[in-house]
């Protein structure tokens, strides 16, 4: 059975300068704010295959990757398809649950042993209310989400196989060796076996990503 483990001892404050660091690239964070996320942030380990939150659930809390990796994925007619991925540095939640409160409709596993950096999204909505000037990060945390799904939206547009590879390997090229392949496939709407293929005509021409 699937569980996260939460790290029960008290959180020395530099546990949660990661997320800090990334929050204040987008806008200065104020001191109360600082303290409200010291209080309400909690440090979790998730293990490979563990399922962060599940399709036709509420996602409750947003996660920030510390070590690790992280994908969303739907089952179409009993097909695994993988619909984004993300790595350190990154925040990752069900945005569709977030916004309505509904369940939501993917499922978010660790494709890696994680650290992670939590926080429940009703402490997220009373960080907004509370503390005003957060709700500038929050603009432009969404705005980059945005645009992630726009790159994301591009690659799954493009016709040919190998110019969506391309794609991927500009954008997410640190996770060409850390991700299975038959998840890149899936989230490039191609096949495993043309994935492979691909691969392998870069090795040929001394461009080798290993597996």
């Amino acid at each position: 059975m699937f569980y996260l483990t939460l790290i029960m001892n008290l959180t020395p404050k530099s546990d949660i300068n990661p997320l800090i660091n990334v929050l204040n690239h987008f806008h200065p964070l104020s001191e109360s704010i600082i303290d409200y996320l010291h209080k309400h942030v909690v440090p979790i380990k998730a293990q490979k295959g563990e399922i962060l939150s599940e399709a036709g659930s509420i996602c409750e809390n947003v996660y920030f990757i510390v070590k690790g990796v992280i994908r969303g994925y739907i089952v179409d007619n009993s097909k695994d398809v993988t619909t984004w991925i993300s790595s350190e540095n990154e925040l990752v939640t069900s945005i569709y649950s977030l916004d309505t409160e509904d369940p939501a409709p993917e499922n978010i596993e660790a494709l890696e042993d994680c650290q992670l950096l939590t926080m429940t999204t009703n402490a997220l909505k009373d960080l907004y209310s509370v503390h005003k000037d957060f709700n500038i990060n929050g603009r432009k945390l969404l705005q980059q989400y945005y645009r992630d799904a726009e790159s994301r939206a591009f690659i799954i547009r493009v016709s040919r196989a190998e110019d969506k590879y391309e794609r991927f390997l500009q954008l997410y090229s640190n996770l060409a060796n850390r991700v299975l392949l038959k998840h890149i496939a899936s989230f490039l709407g191609i096949t495993l076996e043309t994935l492979s293929r691909i691969r392998s005509r870069y090795a040929a021409k001394g461009r080798a990503i290993k597996v």
